[in-house]
């Protein structure tokens, strides 16, 4: 009896194993391969027409040493991060206090503030294409001009084309980022507001002392979401400075990491070359994110 009860286990471990084993080759064969083989690639001088031919670190040293295209593209990333992650955070933490509170529709505004991010990107950048463009015919110069402004032609511009996309992202970002500043809110035992209530602390005292320090870990962790967000960026680049000018806008205004990447990869065909910039941008991320997990494991507290 016991016998047979362990070659029924094993049975069914094996049909278990079985119905995994297409998950299993699907991820082998459409993550694990083209990891290694791009990396492979990196190393190697390949534009799809011809044999990859081996020129070991040729590529990392053209683009660390000699591309000034690839520091303009970090320039423009570090620009955009800089100015999103913290504005945006910043934001979500807000609405996300504001709508915590006791006010009547709280799931409506909830629902308003989420809208954008569940919409696709691809759709968000096409309706503020449409918004920001120039002369006349954008709905926000059209909105300028009523008040005597002159309008600004705001993806064609070296100033304002980065900037603009900041805007829709910080815009389309802060619903998910206020969920899940809610979702570290609502963690908050009542009791901690209560004892400072009854020690006399004022609104400001009970956010600065409460609020901020049993949040932290959560804002840890919604910084880094978002900076690894941001710094892969691509759709809303493509889409709205891909045109006459060339993804990136003018002068590669507005070109960050991922569009240059694209652009090298699947305009040019320098696949090797392409590969080592996804690598270098992968070190990048990896770099911040695992500074940022230190900073949670030694300073965040519980």
């Amino acid at each position: 009896m016991r016998k047979k009860n362990l070659l029924t286990e094993l049975n069914e471990m094996k049909m278990s194993y079985l119905f995994i084993l297409p998950a299993i080759g699907l991820f082998l064969v459409f993550i694990i391969v083209p990891i290694f083989f791009s990396f492979f690639l990196s190393f190697t001088k390949y534009n799809v027409f011809q044999a990859p031919q081996w020129i070991g670190l040729g590529n990392y040293k053209q683009i660390l040493m000699h591309d000034e295209r690839f520091w303009k593209t970090m320039r423009n990333t570090l620009f955009y991060v800089v100015g999103v992650v913290p504005i945006g955070v910043t934001l979500a933490l807000i609405l996300a206090i504001a709508v915590d509170q006791k006010i009547r529709a709280k799931n409506f505004f909830k629902t308003m503030f989420f809208l954008p991010t569940v919409t696709s990107i691809v759709a968000v950048s096409v309706i503020w294409k449409w918004m920001l463009a120039g002369e006349k015919y954008g709905l926000i110069n059209n909105f300028l001009m009523k008040f005597g402004i002159q309008p600004i032609d705001w993806l064609m511009s070296v100033q304002w084309t980065l900037p603009s996309i900041m805007i829709m992202d910080i815009w389309r970002g802060i619903g998910y980022n206020m969920l899940l500043f809610l979702a570290g809110l609502q963690t908050i035992p009542k009791v901690m507001y209560e004892a400072a209530d009854i020690d006399g602390a004022g609104t400001w005292d009970k956010f600065w002392n409460v609020t901020l320090p049993l949040l932290r870990p959560t804002m840890v962790f919604v910084g880094i979401m978002a900076f690894i967000v941001s710094f892969q960026m691509f759709d809303q680049v493509y889409i709205m400075t891909g045109g006459e000018s060339g993804i990136g806008g003018v002068l590669d205004c507005a070109l960050t990491g991922v569009p240059y990447l694209y652009d090298e990869g699947f305009s040019k065909f320098r696949m090797g070359y392409a590969s080592a910039l996804a690598y270098i941008i992968f070190g990048c991320i990896m770099v911040v994110t695992l500074a940022n997990m230190r900073f949670l494991k030694t300073k965040v507290k519980y």
